[in-house]
Parts: C-alpha cells; structure tokens; sequence
C-alpha cells in the first residue's frame, strides 16, 4: 500500500494517508460499508444515481459536524437522483444517535469501522489517527467520479459550491 506524506494537515502538521487516491476521470472503485442498522451497503448499491461522498473523520468534532448538516440541508433540494453518503470511522450506533440529536434524515450515515474497505478503495485513512481524511467526490450515474477533493487541512471546510454545483449538473 502506498502512503503520501504531507497530503493533509492537521493543525499545520503533516500526516500520512495510506492508499492511491482516486482522481476525476476515474471509475469510483466498490467499497463495503455499514449500515447505522448494521447491515452492509455498497457503492453499487446506488447504482443508477449520482453520488456525493461525503468523507469526514469524526460526526462528532465541530467541522465534520457543520460539513455533514450542510449536506443534509443541501441533500433536499437535489432530488432523489442524487445520494448524499457521509462516510466517517464512527460505530455505526455513534452516528444513529448523531443523526437523531440533529435531525439529519437526508444524508445517509455509513461506517467503515469494520474492515476499511471504502479507506483503502479510496486512499483516505490517515496513519496517524486511523480516521478518515476530509473529502468529497461527487460519482455519476454510470460510476465515474466527476469532482473530488481532498480537505488538505483536516480541520477546514470542503468546497460545497464546486461540489453541488458537480451534483447538480448530475441530478
């Protein structure tokens, strides 16, 4: 597995993601996930629509917190031909009760706490701290990846305009 060094930062100090990224242009490799209900899902699972992934380290630190509820809101006015996955480390019962202490019902939460497979598919753990890097990509119908980001300071916001801008020329 490849590593790159200094792709992010946290608090301006470099870290270390393990894995090749996945770039716009590229088919958005499969990946098993799950469920707040604990079963598992899929990346092929939505196959048919647009998807924006939304990668955060942890639902419960104040960015992943602001990013996730942005999707959440922003999900509503995409249509049912787009997907909003907030993908995160957390156990899958730390995000139902994120999502029910917030009333986050448009994004679906999903965990990659068993076995790393969307971490390693996409090139998104981070060494250091096991989590997830910030990222969006943003997959089409036909599963290409359209737009994609990494948060290069894990402490920052994404671009949500470049993003649901992708997602919408999708919808």
């Amino acid at each position: 597995m490849s590593e790159r060094t200094g792709a992010v930062t946290f608090k301006g100090s470099p870290l270390t993601i393990e894995g090749d990224e996945v770039t716009v242009g590229q088919r958005a490799p499969d990946f098993t996930v799950t469920a707040n209900d604990m079963s598992t899902k899929s990346l092929s699972d939505y196959k048919g629509k647009a998807v924006i992934l939304s990668v955060v380290p942890s639902l419960d630190t104040p960015v992943c917190d602001t990013m996730t509820r942005r999707f959440n809101e922003e999900s509503s006015k995409l249509g049912d031909s787009v997907a909003v996955l907030t993908l995160s480390m957390d156990l899958p019962m730390a995000q139902t009760r994120w999502c029910a202490t917030t009333k986050s019902d448009n994004v679906e939460t999903l965990s990659d706490f068993k076995d790393h497979s969307f971490s390693k598919a996409f090139g998104l753990r981070i060494k250091e701290l096991g989590l997830l890097a910030r990222a969006v990509y943003v997959i089409d119908k036909e599963g290409m990846v359209k737009y994609g980001q990494i948060v290069t300071e894990v402490t920052d916001e994404p671009n949500y305009s470049a993003a649901l801008d992708a997602a919408k020329l999708l919808a």
